[in-house]
């Protein structure tokens, strides 16, 4: 009967001590994957406060290219080089009405970027 008691007492112990040990594993686990779930996290957040950077204006009369394509709606960079070299030959557009004289600027592109496009 003693032996018995032990037997069950050592079992308790072991399968106590074998859980713990399970969970203590799992545990780490999570710790050592979670900067790797935040870091992709923090990729999106840094995405979403470009973008929100991105909506703001953009002086079309000082901008380089790269930034017109990345502010303006459905301009690329291939549009936003073509603004650059429009003012560059023509100088400084004196209105908005003065980018529909761009190729590829038509009055629908003109009236999405409206809000976005600073003289």
């Amino acid at each position: 009967m003693k032996q018995g008691l032990v037997s069950r007492s050592f079992r308790a112990i072991f399968f106590r001590d074998f859980y713990t040990c399970v969970f203590a594993l799992l545990l780490a686990a999570m710790l050592v994957a979670s900067p790797l779930t935040f870091a992709g996290s923090a990729d999106k957040a840094a995405d979403q406060a470009k973008s929100t950077l991105v909506a703001s204006s953009v002086n079309i009369n000082k901008a380089d290219a790269q930034t017109i394509a990345d502010t303006l709606k459905g301009i690329g960079l291939k549009k936003a080089q073509a603004i650059v070299a429009y003012r560059e030959k023509n100088g400084k557009f004196k209105s908005m009405d003065d980018l529909l004289a761009v190729k590829g600027v038509g009055k629908a592109t003109l009236e999405k970027n409206k809000s976005l496009i600073a003289l």
